[in-house]
């Protein structure tokens, strides 16, 4: 399988970044192409998120950063980008990202577009840029087709790679490839899966984010109540099953938002290599 590759988000507290070293070393064993990192809204987290990145690569991995344009000026963000390249970083996670709360500005750019842009006119190819996808759309996106435009525009902006949001439909993602794929659009499109860490919780991000839980799925969660072994069994079957058909379908490979933890992330690997 390639593209295998795993989002954590920057620890909080030095026993979080303890915590954060072993699963990295737990998940490194089956070998991923990178680790990313989240970038709080505003870039509310950079230092963390460098801090973290930087322990990753000097664990000997290639990790990608997280970086979000909204709320950011370009004199802001070509520091970070500075900051990045001194430290050898070369490959980057290019999103719009969240306004933070109570911030009033969105700052100089408004899309994600426009930050992949700003990108190449500083810095050429030195970056490998990944952006995101969405199958089920963007929830803020009143149209389907200008959601698929706005992608369209990222790619040819000079985006690379791009990795979903997470979904459980493996139609919405196979219609997203066919949609960009029939507007010219080459590059691997790699499906972000989150395995059921915790199903309240996940229910509660899709519903904030407008991704479609299958009906069958919630009822059978919900009807595990605090059986926590049924909950971890049918949700690794069900996430399984989905990587299984999204890679027969042509899926180049599959990034996992681990929630910086390794035990489910791991065993749904090895049930796809065997």
């Amino acid at each position: 399988m390639n593209n295998l590759s795993f989002e954590f988000f920057p620890p909080a507290t030095a026993e979080g970044a303890v915590k954060l070293r072993a699963v990295t070393h737990e998940l490194a064993r089956l070998t991923p192409e990178f680790f990313s990192v989240t970038y709080g809204a505003g870039g509310s987290t950079r230092e963390r998120t460098l801090a973290t990145v930087l322990d990753i690569i000097g664990a000997g991995h290639v990790a990608a950063p997280h970086l979000s344009c909204i709320g950011a000026t370009r004199e802001s963000l070509a520091e970070t980008l500075a900051l990045y390249k001194q430290n050898g970083i070369r490959r980057l996670v290019a999103l719009r990202g969240d306004l933070p709360s109570g911030m009033g500005s969105i700052g100089e750019f408004s899309y994600a577009t426009e930050l992949v842009r700003f990108i190449r006119e500083r810095h050429g190819d030195e970056f490998t840029i990944e952006v995101a996808a969405y199958p089920e759309y963007h929830p803020q996106s009143r149209y389907a087709a200008r959601d698929i435009e706005h992608f369209v525009a990222k790619v040819e902006a000079g985006a690379q790679s791009a990795i979903t949001q997470f979904f459980f439909n493996a139609d919405a993602y196979f219609h997203f490839v066919d949609e960009v794929r029939r507007r010219g659009v080459t590059i691997p499109i790699v499906p972000g899966i989150m395995p059921f860490h915790n199903y309240a919780k996940i229910a509660r991000f899709a519903a904030k984010d407008a991704i479609d839980i299958p009906r069958w799925i919630a009822l059978k969660m919900e009807g595990f109540m605090d059986d926590a072994a049924a909950i971890r069994a049918f949700g690794l079957d069900v996430i399984t099953a989905l990587c299984q058909r999204l890679l027969a379908g042509g899926a180049p490979g599959i990034h996992f938002y681990t929630m910086n933890q390794a035990a489910l992330t791991s065993e749904i690997v090895e049930r796809l290599r065997h």
